[in-house]
């Protein structure tokens, strides 16, 4: 009996240590997948406001997933209005083509209204030195552009008020020429146009 009892431990153990090696190898594939074993090299971008950037979001290259955005926190001391320090975990392969950048803002994608950073190149840009921070482009407040959308359509709503009256005034500027014209036509046809009294 003990014997058995002692067979069932040691497969329970090698079952239950077979199991460990496996997700382990599993997650090591996945993370090889991901680029977490890849070299990588920070980078800092100052902005006025996040607009809801988290941590962790993906930083993009022309659409390419290059790194992610690895802590988000303020400065002591604005440095050109910015008040805001987002440091990037950029993956090293990636060095020349950041080094092309012309602009890095941060976008709203999907419907979910997901944020991340987005970098675009230029051959003819400035290269930039990347141990300092860059200054990046701010996001669209949607909240702004509402307020912006908002204060048109009322302006439109009293152009179109101040058009109706105009309209309606002409109709009856119209309306009072046609009554004159019709009569002096009649006048006209009686023949005393000319006649005072």
């Amino acid at each position: 009996m003990e014997r058995k009892y002692i067979v069932r431990k040691f497969f329970a153990g090698l079952f239950f240590t077979m199991c460990i090696v496996m997700i382990s190898g599993v997650v090591f594939i996945l993370g090889i997948e991901k680029g977490f074993t890849e070299p990588k090299f920070p980078m800092t971008i100052l902005f006025r406001r996040v607009g809801g950037l988290n941590g962790g979001s993906p930083v993009r290259l022309s659409g390419v997933n290059i790194g992610t955005v690895d802590n988000i926190d303020f400065l002591e001391k604005e440095i050109e209005g910015r008040g805001v320090q987002v440091r990037l975990s950029i993956f090293e392969k990636y060095r020349n083509q950041v080094r092309k950048s012309q602009s890095i803002a941060i976008i709203t994608e999907g419907i979910l209204g997901e944020k991340m950073i987005e970098i675009t190149t230029s051959s003819t840009a400035k290269v930039p030195d990347l141990k300092r921070p860059i200054i990046g482009q701010d996001p669209l407040d949607v909240q702004m552009l509402a307020e912006t959308f908002g204060d048109a359509a009322g302006s439109l709503l009293e152009t179109s008020h101040a058009i109706d009256m105009i309209i309606e005034e002409m109709k009856s500027i119209s309306g009072t020429t046609k009554r004159l014209l019709n009569r002096i036509e009649q006048r006209v046809i009686d023949g005393n146009l000319f006649k005072v009294f």
